[in-house]
Formats: structure tokens, sequence, C-alpha cells
């Protein structure tokens, strides 16, 4: 089938099981060669193929509002919708986004692309119902990994409360999420996938139960699940549950969503995937290595990345430093939301194993585990997506700092994320977090920096602490030694010039320093590592020598370094017609590659030295 031909889902109604099954083979060989090309979500893509096209085939969107948790699984259902050929600009600079978008079509119903907010929205869509007048189907589609998120909990206790609507919530079950599973709920998925010859059972006796039997039965049947199977979350919360069912049986798949669809009351399917599914190197995956792909070669199965071991992610940089610490320090543990390959931790976990708590997607957990690990002595380290930290922001606030508790955070992916687009950029951490009383954050700008802020962090600071990193790499040669130094809080002057000042934090200052030895302008360079605390001295000096003063962040202009210093010059009298301020305005920051997008909100070096340009114009 010629799948650029598709204009949105009303022709499955014409296809039959055998063609839905052989559309469904299509879509999955145009996912790897597309995906190979320009990288993205790959495993679990192509292990929702069978179901999304059968979801399309039942019902009848946009009519019926289909919701994916996340949203970076839902490229068949983008192709079913008529992008297929929009695939080539997949996560490119003003192309396809990797998530939902409704400005990309009426089909997008719900954007995300922070996990466990989709039965929550469901219930927000199926009770406006009794509002706007329609009778749509309202469906969700969530994996087992997004589920073990709290609001995903209190989104489920609440729904079964109400037997008079009915939500149908497909769990889509791969056992494996970004990193794998954890905890109780895991166990309780193992166990019904274990004991689904319960549900055969059930099933197949109840239609020959006469109906005036079927309530004494119902209390029969309890017992049964007592003996069958150690769980029933689902049927007690409210739910009809039916499966499990084999994700990838479109004949089954059909039948079930079918019964969704004529229930009375709000149903769980709980449908069995395999990530990967048609790929051999992903299928293999156990790691969660194929989840987000770079392009690669689709016959060998190689991403095209440097396999250059010195240079390693600011993840694996802080990473490196943990196991250091750890093999130094007994009283040391980490705790990650869901998290432990993209945040550089598994040769930690290797190491350390006894040392390391997944909690599963669930920020707020990790932050107040956190909180309970450091009030009992132990030095702690929370590694967080800087995106992610919105998430947990009063455990944060009231749990650890509040109590001025030595948690020590890392903000990974801190500024332009680059292709996952407007949900992940890292850019509102420093206006959340600077007001909070007695937080400090750093953010080195090389890798001894980083070894020295870590230091600092686990010996001086005696309160809550947050280290950004960069989502990029830096050059480690293999002779590099862990520093015992510790970082101090002063402003460090890179570079002296006579015509004006430039202040900011990262990988930005080496740009800027790199294309100044090619520029006809003498500008003085400063390091703000410390971006809470600051330098109230250096602040003074740099004021006093009466230049133009460019502060400059990767991050929300609202709220952020540079407003702090302004509020530092209110406070002390210090004039501020000289400051310019350079970031990120009150704007949401779209996907495209970080030069790109910084080229969009002027902050490129290009745009420095031409605001250089012009503030010393004669």
């Amino acid at each position: 089938m010629d799948l650029y031909a598709i204009k949105d889902p009303s022709f499955l109604n014409d296809l039959t099981v055998k063609e839905l099954e052989t559309l469904s083979e299509e879509i999955r060989s145009f996912l790897i060669e597309t995906i190979a090309k320009t990288g993205g979500h790959f495993s679990s893509n192509l292990g929702v193929v069978e179901l999304t096209v059968a979801l399309h085939k039942v019902f009848d969107s946009p009519n019926d509002k289909l919701i994916f948790d996340v949203g970076h699984q839902a490229y068949t259902h983008k192709i079913l919708t008529g992008r297929a050929k929009d695939f080539s600009s997949l996560r490119q600079y003003q192309g396809l986004s990797g998530y939902l978008k409704r400005s990309e079509s009426i089909h997008d119903i719900y954007e995300a692309g922070h996990s466990s907010t989709s039965i929550a929205a469901a219930a927000g869509i199926e009770f406006a119902k009794q509002y706007v007048g329609n009778s749509h189907k309202v469906v969700t589609i969530i994996g087992d990994g997004a589920l073990t998120g709290g609001m995903a909990f209190e989104a489920l206790n609440f729904l079964g409360n109400y037997s008079d609507h009915q939500p149908i919530i497909i769990l889509n079950d791969n056992e494996m999420s970004i990193s794998e599973n954890i905890g109780y709920l895991s166990s309780i998925l193992n166990d019904i996938r274990s004991k689904s010859v319960y549900r055969k059972v059930k099933s197949k006796t109840m239609k020959w139960i006469p109906k005036f039997l079927r309530r004494l039965t119902s209390k029969v049947e309890r017992g049964i699940k007592g003996f069958l199977s150690n769980n029933t979350l689902f049927d007690d919360l409210g739910f009809s549950y039916y499966g499990p069912i084999n994700g990838h049986n479109m004949k089954e798949l059909l039948k079930y969503l079918n019964i969704a669809k004529r229930s009375n009351k709000p149903c769980v399917i709980h449908v069995l995937t395999e990530k990967g599914k048609g790929y051999k190197y992903s299928e293999q995956d156990q790691l969660g290595l194929w989840h987000g792909v770079s392009p690669f070669d689709v016959t060998t199965g190689v991403i095209n990345k440097s396999v250059d071991t010195t240079i390693k992610s600011w993840s694996e940089i802080i990473g490196d430093y943990m196991i250091h610490y750890a093999n130094i320090h007994e009283k040391f543990a980490i705790v990650v939301p869901a998290m432990i390959a993209g945040s550089g931790l598994i040769p930690f976990k290797n190491q350390h194993p006894d040392r390391i708590y997944d909690v599963g997607i669930a920020e707020q957990l990790a932050v107040t585990m956190s909180s309970g690990l450091a009030i009992s002595g132990v030095d702690v380290f929370c590694p967080i997506y800087s995106t992610f930290i919105q998430r947990a922001y009063d455990q944060v606030n009231h749990d650890v700092a509040r109590q001025h508790l030595k948690v020590v955070f890392g903000l990974d992916r801190a500024g332009i994320v680059g292709a996952d687009g407007e949900t992940h950029q890292g850019v509102f951490d420093i206006p959340l977090l600077r007001p909070i009383p007695g937080m400090s954050i750093a953010h080195p700008r090389t890798v001894d920096d980083a070894y020295k802020v870590l230091n600092y962090a686990f010996t001086i600071n005696q309160g809550p602490f947050v280290i950004r990193y960069e989502r990029g790499k830096m050059e480690v040669p293999n002779t590099q030694v862990i520093t015992n130094e510790v970082a101090s809080l002063a402003w460090e002057i890179l570079k002296q010039g006579s015509d004006a000042i430039f202040l900011s934090f990262g990988s930005i200052l080496d740009t800027l320093l790199d294309r100044l030895q090619t520029e006809n302008l003498s500008i003085t360079v400063v390091n703000a590592t410390f971006i809470k605390p600051l330098d109230g001295d250096m602040i003074t000096t740099l004021i006093q020598q009466n230049k133009p003063l460019i502060i400059y962040e990767e991050s929300s202009i609202l709220g952020g370094f540079g407003s702090s210093i302004l509020e530092f010059c209110n406070q002390h009298q210090l004039p501020t017609t000289n400051i310019h301020l350079m970031g990120i305005p009150e704007q949401y920051v779209a996907h495209g590659t970080k030069q790109e997008l910084l080229h969009e909100l002027n902050l490129d070096v290009d745009s420095i030295i031409e605001l250089v340009h012009t503030l010393v114009q004669p």
C-alpha cells in the first residue's frame, strides 16, 4: 500500500483482518527505514503498530478521542492520519514533531512529552461530554512504565468511582520502559501474565451460566481469583479488565477493542507487546538502548556515533564521578527516576548495584526518598532531567530545602536539548529553583570544573545543591584524574578585554572564546560557575568598569540568572544602564538542532557578536 497516499484512517473500514496485518508489516518496515535516516523513538513505535492500526479500525478518530501517554510512540498514528510524507523531517527544525501536536492534525487530541498524564486528561475529556453533549469514546494508551507514575494511579482511583462513564484504558505492557520496570506494579503485571488462565476460564465459563446465577457466581469468582491470581487491582478499582491479550494478533485486538467499545463500564484492556518488534537488534535490547536512537545502518544495526572513547557525554562524566565517590564513601546512595541509562549510571549500577535505587517514573518519590536518606546521614545524589524537576518542585522545596537537607541534584539536559522539543527543553529550572531559600546552583564549564563542584557539593555544602549539565559531549582524556580540589564560589575571568564584558556559564563561554580569535573585538569573558550564590564582589567590580555588560543564559530570561543580577544591583544601588540580558523569552522552544534553535532565539554566537558591535559603536 502507498503509505504516502493515506489522508485519514477511514480507509481502514474497508480492510480485512489479513489486509490490516499486511498494512502493519508495511508500516513497521517504513518506520525502520525512516528512523534509520532521521533518528527518533524506535523500539516503542515498532511495538505498537498492530495495536494502533486496530485502534483506528475500531474507533472513529477524531470523533472518538485517542490519547497517547507521552506521545513518543504515536508514529503509526501519524502515518494513519496522513503524515507519512512528512517523516523525512521527523524531529528536525520546523519539521514533523516526534510527539503529538495539536497544530499538526485534528487527530492529535492531547499533547504530552512527560509521562503518566493520559488517564487524568482522559478523565477530563470523558466528563466534558456532559457539558458539550458528545457521545464519543475516550481511549487512553498508556505503557506499563508510565503506569508507575503517581498521577496515573490517582486517575484510575478517581475514574473507578464512576461506573456510569466508560473510558477505555489500553495498558500497553511490553515489560520494559526506558529503563527496567520496577516496583510492586511490575510484579502484579507479571502475576497477571503468568496466571492469565484465570481470565480464559472465566470468559468461557460465564457464557453458559444463567443470568440469575451470575450474581452468586461473582462471589465465587472472588474466591477463584484469590486462588489463581494474587492481583485484583483493576477490578477492585471498578474497571472491567480484559487480558492479557496478544498485542500483535490483529484478530484478538479487534475482538477486545470492540468489546470495550460496547461496554457500559470503564474498561482496562491489558495488551502484551514486544518492544522493538520486527528488527532483530532492538528485539534483543534489554537496556533500553534502542528506545531513542540516532541515525543508524539498517543492515548492521550500527548507530552512527563516534566510537572515540575520549569523548563522553556529560551524563557519563557525572556518572564516573559517582563511582569515584562511592568507592571512597560507604554512606552514599543514588536515587534515580527511571533513567539509569540516560543518566550515564549503568557502570555505577554494575559496580554498586545495592547503592542505586530506581524508583520508576516517579520524580516526586525520588526527591522525597532522597530527603529521607539525607536526614539519616547518607550522602545522596538524585539525577533528574531539567525538564522533569518541574514534576517534583514541591518535594524539592518542601521536603528537602525547607528542612535544609543535603541532597545533591544532578539536573541533566539543562538548556536547549534539541529534537525532543518544547516538552523537554531544560529552560525553566533556574527560575523555579533560584528563589528557594538555601538552594545552591552551579553549572560547570569543563570536566575539571564539574569534579570540583561535586567535591564542594558533597563536602563543604550542607544544604540542597543543584549541578546543571548540558546535553552534550566533552573530551575526557584517558589520563583524566578526578581532582580532590574544591570549587570556589568566586567567578573566574577567562579573558580580559576593553570593549565589553560577557558574563555566563557553560559551553557558550568556550564557543565565544574560539570565535573571538577571529574577531576584531576586545571582550572580557567571565565564567559564573555558581549561578547561586552570586559573586557580589565580582558583580560590583564589573559594574564599576562602566562598560557594556552582557549577561547570557541558555534559560528563561524571566526570573533567571540575569534577573538575579539586576536584583542585586537594585539592592546595592548599583547602576544597571549598561546591563544587557540575553536569554530565552516568554515562549516554549520547539524542536530542531541546538544550533538552529539558538539562531532562531538570537542566542547563537553570531547574535552575541552582533550585539557587542552594536553596543561598542561610537
